[in-house]
């Protein structure tokens, strides 16, 4: 995504006006009426809103104008279902549904695909999870929403999975002030260690060291996974040589290794 980008869908953002709440309360008294001139201004009015929160979705490689669009369906349902007898700000009302409609967007066009079925199972776990929580005012455990599925603990969990949007090796995840540490900082590679590659480093030095017939014995039998028999025969020698030569040509490459 661009930051602070002036112009987004056509719309240029600096420009967008903020609504005071008396406002609001006055616009919002006139859709519940049907006015629908009140309803544009409204969005209108929230745009900041949306602007505000597509900030956190800057590097997932989307263009922004989509992010924005997506963003703006998400206020407008938010508009559509806000109850005002609740007592809540509707800010607190719009920015999870703003929010949901995005990831929802992020997850649907994931260069990793999952399929239909296990997209429903998730997002149907969600919603159960969403009801039991406030129903509960608390967070249900898996075997919970599993049981309201009336699907096995571990689906619901697979399917959950399925929707995680995957996380950059670049992501950052701690900053002290200047060096940011990164997601790839924290992973470990026991193959590719200091230790192997001095470990490779010293195989190749050594074999170096070997006339052709040597190199040529050690690679048909350690690297193709051929027997000394089949050696023997492709060089044209006897196994009793083709074994004589590897155990000459191993001990020479000892001396430069250890």
């Amino acid at each position: 995504m661009i930051n602070n980008k002036v112009e987004i869908c056509g719309v240029n953002t600096s420009k967008l006006p903020v609504l005071k709440s008396d406002e609001k309360k006055a616009l919002f008294e006139k859709i519940l009426n049907g006015d629908s001139e009140a309803r544009e201004k409204y969005i209108y009015g929230n745009l900041r809103l949306v602007l505000s929160i597509i900030q956190r979705f800057n590097n997932r490689g989307e263009y922004v104008d989509d992010i924005f669009q997506v963003g703006c369906i998400g206020l407008i349902k938010a508009i559509d279902n806000f109850d005002v007898t609740q007592g809540v700000q509707f800010s607190t009302y719009a920015v999870p549904m703003i929010i949901g409609e995005i990831r929802r967007y992020l997850r649907d066009n994931n260069s990793i695909r999952v399929s239909r079925s296990l997209r429903d199972t998730a997002y149907k776990a969600l919603q159960v999870k969403e009801r039991l929580t406030n129903a509960t005012s608390r967070e249900p455990t898996v075997e919970e929403i599993a049981r309201e599925l009336d699907l096995p603990k571990e689906s619901v969990i697979f399917a959950l999975d399925a929707i995680q949007d995957p996380i950059s090796l670049f992501e950052p995840v701690y900053h002290d002030g200047s060096d940011a540490m990164f997601v790839m900082d924290q992973l470990k590679d026991d193959k590719n260690t200091d230790s192997s590659w001095l470990e490779n480093l010293a195989l190749t030095e050594a074999l170096k060291r070997l006339n052709e017939r040597e190199k040529l014995i050690l690679n048909l039998r350690f690297f193709e996974g051929k027997t000394q028999m089949e050696v023997a025969d492709e060089i044209g020698i006897s196994q009793a040589q083709v074994s004589r030569l590897e155990k000459s040509a191993l001990k020479n490459m000892k001396k430069y290794i250890t």
